[in-house]
């Protein structure tokens, strides 16, 4: 079998056993390019050249095998490191395997010293390998991470062309449609067209109700009062639209929010709710909004059914995916606690250090100034 051939550096200041080290590599088959440093200096050079394995004495004149290891591994190195000295004791053996040595070697029995080498390379490739994988797995999801901030960044922004365009083309539409009926209502040669009349404009005062339904849930423009106040409003017609008990409590009338961190925490309520009318089957709600030790926190319980491990664990569960992405867009997270007295949603959002605002600043808002106001002046869900 041809002999494995490594570059290896030894670290040793005694002519015989530096020979004696290369006879024991080359009896295991391994035919081995070794070049020998006494000191420091001599190591840090050596290290700008690439190497296979390090054997390194302990004992050194002003100069020992484990000051050997922290120089390599502080240099960022992960070159197999064998410790090869004539006594060497049970502590130091383990200190010297805490920092980072592969293995260590008794100068008295070197007979498995060549399988020792080999194991250490084979480890170090396998660790290498390993760290490899795991720098590609970290970056793959920070960039799916980035990818799914980027799609709810741009969902928000077709929410509000979408809602823009509802107000703008569909809002003025109906409205001057109610005028012309209105018109004709007050002509009208008989009481039967002026029956009629009357029916139209209801349709179109209902048609107008849900193009401002549809906008509210597109873009939330009670958001505009501050995220207490939606949340609040959120709860009020939750309760009314589901026939839920439904309490909301809150530790701030007015909140200090980083820009993007209200939308994420509406959407946020707006999907626990959802969910809670979908799958619960509960009979009371609780939001509870506060505001403590420089985290926002908004929490939404419920005493239905609970979520099982199934529920969570399901391929096309995305609700609760799309809650945790939604979170990390402004530096957030999610916690989930269910049983089967209910389940407690969790959006926590620290207030203090930079401000990812990551939705505002790729969205921008609307200017209310172009929009009218063609409804009820208290309905909070008015553009403008």
């Amino acid at each position: 079998m041809q002999p494995l051939r490594l570059r290896v550096l030894h670290l040793e200041d005694n002519d015989e056993d530096h020979a004696l080290v290369a006879i024991h590599l080359r009896r295991g088959g391994i035919n081995a390019d070794i070049v020998r440093v006494e000191c420091e200096s001599a190591l840090i050079e050596a290290m700008e050249q690439d190497w296979d394995l390090i054997l390194s004495d302990y004992n050194l004149p002003g100069y020992s095998g484990l000051a050997a290891l922290d120089k390599v591994r502080s240099m960022g190195k992960l070159i197999p490191f064998i410790l090869v000295s004539g006594e060497i004791g049970e502590d130091i053996a383990v200190q010297a395997m805490r920092n980072g040595a592969n293995d260590y070697l008794l100068k008295s029995n070197l007979a498995r010293l060549a399988p020792a080498a080999l194991l250490a390379i084979e480890a170090n490739r396998t660790r290498i390998a390993k760290q490899r994988a795991d720098l590609a797995l970290s970056r793959s999801r920070q960039q799916l991470r980035e990818l799914a901030q980027h799609l709810q960044t741009s969902i928000e922004q077709e929410r509000a062309a979408i809602a823009r365009e509802i107000h703008d083309d569909v809002g003025g539409a109906l409205t001057a449609v109610k005028f012309d009926l209105a018109w004709i209502a007050r002509h009208a040669a008989s009481p039967e067209i002026a029956e009629r009349v009357q029916q139209a404009l209801e349709s179109v005062g209902h048609a107008h109700e849900a193009s401002q339904r549809i906008m509210h849930n597109l873009r939330p423009a009670i958001l505009e009062q501050g995220l207490v106040a939606a949340l609040q409003w959120m709860s009020d017609r939750f309760a009314k639209r589901t026939g839920l008990q439904v309490i909301f409590r809150t530790s701030h009338e007015k909140l200090q929010l980083a820009p993007g961190v209200p939308l994420v925490a509406y959407r946020f309520a707006q999907e626990a709710l959802t969910n809670v009318s979908k799958h619960a089957q509960a009979s009371r709600v609780s939001v509870d909004v506060t505001q403590a030790g420089g985290v926002l926190s908004l929490e939404v319980t419920d005493n239905g059914r609970g979520l099982s491990a199934e529920d969570l664990a399901k391929a096309r569960s995305f609700g609760i995916r799309g809650l945790h992405e939604r979170a990390e867009t402004v530096g957030g997270w999610v916690d989930i606690s269910s049983n089967p007295d209910g389940t407690t949603l969790i959006l926590s959002v620290p207030l203090s250090g930079p401000e990812n605002g990551f939705i505002d600043r790729l969205m921008p808002d609307f200017d209310n100034s172009t929009m009218g106001n063609e409804t009820d002046p208290d309905d909070p869900t008015v553009w403008g």
